[in-house]
């Protein structure tokens, strides 16, 4: 029996509408990202000093601080076409590659201690940053980073910038903060070298929620910053912990700061 074209197009339909439907429930290579948690690096986590230094007189800061995070879906979470519509063209949600997120590669429980590693080694070369940058002998000033249970290496640059300002401040007695909420990202070589890092636009949109008016940004991501800024939000970049302190000092005295 001959089909008439109709037919026959309606019975063609039937195998690519199931390629359809099977493509749209298929897993895809993607997180879900939003705003995550800060945590001002100046203040305490848990009852007890996120900074502590031994071997050296501290100042007593105001201001805050605020190293910014992410949140993202699970590296084994399924996520597949119809999870990423909504999420697409949400401001507060963005869709990621998943090797953006969890580059490592295996387990929950792999990529979570390598995380966790990598969060230690950003401590202490976030450490070695600082005291290089205020010439200070590690043999003698010995400071302990207490946030170990925030995975990954982004938050260098903060680590460092709060270890400058419980020690030296802004260099002239005042507070390197100006007493003001500053949020940032960024991950820190012992030399004190910046490097870029993701999720840049969800940090910024945590920066604000949680009261900064400045945000550290290194320098090769201004424009990612841009995409979407929170209004309120000021853009400083930077590409080392020199230019971080001497920015944050510029802003304190109203010099000309670098801006996006």
């Amino acid at each position: 029996m001959r089909l008439s074209r109709p037919a026959a197009l309606a019975v063609c339909a039937v195998p690519v509408v199931g390629l359809f439907a099977v493509a749209a429930l298929a897993p895809l290579p993607f997180v879900i990202a939003q705003p995550g948690l800060t945590a001002d690096v100046l203040g305490e986590r848990d009852g007890k000093p996120v900074i502590s230094v031994s071997g050296a007189p501290t100042r007593d800061t105001k201001g805050q601080l605020r190293m910014t995070t992410i949140q993202a879906t699970g590296p084994s979470t399924t996520v597949n076409l119809p999870d990423l519509v909504g999420d697409w063209f949400d401001s507060s949600r963005a869709v990621m590659p998943r090797e953006a997120v969890y580059p490592s590669g295996g387990s929950d429980k792999e990529i979570e201690e390598h995380n966790l590693e990598e969060m230690a080694k950003s401590q202490s070369a976030a450490t070695d940053a600082a005291l290089g940058y205020l010439r200070k002998d590690p043999k003698d000033v010995k400071v302990e980073l207490n946030l170990a249970d925030v995975g990954g290496p982004s938050a260098g640059l903060l680590f460092s910038l709060g270890i400058v300002d419980k020690l030296d401040g802004d260099g002239g007695g005042g507070d390197l903060t100006g007493g003001h909420t500053i949020a940032g990202t960024g991950t820190i070589t012992a030399a004190g070298e910046v490097g870029a890092v993701g999720g840049v636009p969800l940090k910024t949109q945590a920066a604000r929620r949680d009261g900064a008016t400045v945000f550290l940004v290194p320098k090769a991501e201004c424009a990612d910053a841009l995409s979407e800024l929170p209004e309120g939000l000021r853009l400083v970049p930077v590409t080392s912990l020199t230019d971080a302190v001497n920015a944050l000092r510029g802003l304190n005295r109203g010099g000309a700061v670098p801006s996006c």
